[in-house]
């Protein structure tokens, strides 16, 4: 791949604040899915606290693959402050443009990621 043109990691930064910018907007609209569900027992079912319970558990595990993605983001964000975009972070060879295309956020190389 060698060196990324200007305009190319202008295109990936502006992706990947977008999506970080997306993923901060879907963790505050989901803010009140993660609350604790309240256990009193006069104002709903045992069946309506489980679904309630069952919710509450599958939105906190939505928001922490979102905390790993915003992770991803924000190292993607550095290496291209760093001038180390598009170099795989184990073996320091290019990752593929199309890869990139794919996902610009990814840290390593096919052959890495494969290994």
């Amino acid at each position: 791949m060698t060196e990324l043109k200007k305009s190319e990691l202008t295109q990936f930064k502006n992706r990947l604040e977008e999506d970080l910018a997306s993923i901060r907007r879907l963790t505050e609209a989901t803010q009140a899915d993660r609350k604790p569900v309240e256990l009193d027992q006069t104002t709903q079912g045992r069946l309506s606290r489980m679904d309630a319970m069952q919710v509450q558990e599958m939105a906190l595990e939505q928001e922490r693959r979102r905390e790993v993605e915003v992770h991803k983001i924000e190292a993607a964000l550095g290496r291209i402050k760093d001038g180390e975009f598009g170099y795989c972070v184990t073996c320091g060879e290019d990752i593929e443009k199309k890869r990139l295309n794919f996902d610009p956020a990814t840290p390593r190389c096919l052959a890495c990621a494969q290994g």
